[in-house]
């Protein structure tokens, strides 16, 4: 659904096409640093310091979960937790 009037849409594109390629890089990495402090916060890290291969795995899951088939997806989840490869990373092999 959109209520956003066609006129209001271009004034606004306008406006960030105004913006330098780097200001508009960095306002999209603001924005997602953003989202990513509320997922923590609604997966119990409100501070954010939770640096556990599970919650990888949960902010994972979380943010990129429906852009995978479920086999793809549970298997990156497992090698993100550590569950995968014999419990270890691939780069981590010798």
């Amino acid at each position: 659904m959109t209520d956003t009037p066609d006129e209001v849409k271009r004034l606004y594109r306008d406006l960030l096409m105004r913006r330098s390629g780097a200001e508009r890089l960095e306002m999209g990495c603001r924005m997602f640093d953003t989202a990513r402090a509320f997922m923590r916060a609604s997966l119990g890290d409100p501070s954010g310091t939770d640096r556990s291969r599970e919650m990888t795995a949960r902010l994972f899951l979380r943010t990129y979960g429906t852009d995978f088939d479920p086999v793809i997806r549970d298997r990156i989840a497992a090698w993100l937790r550590g569950h995968g490869s014999g419990g270890r990373h691939r780069r981590d092999r010798r």
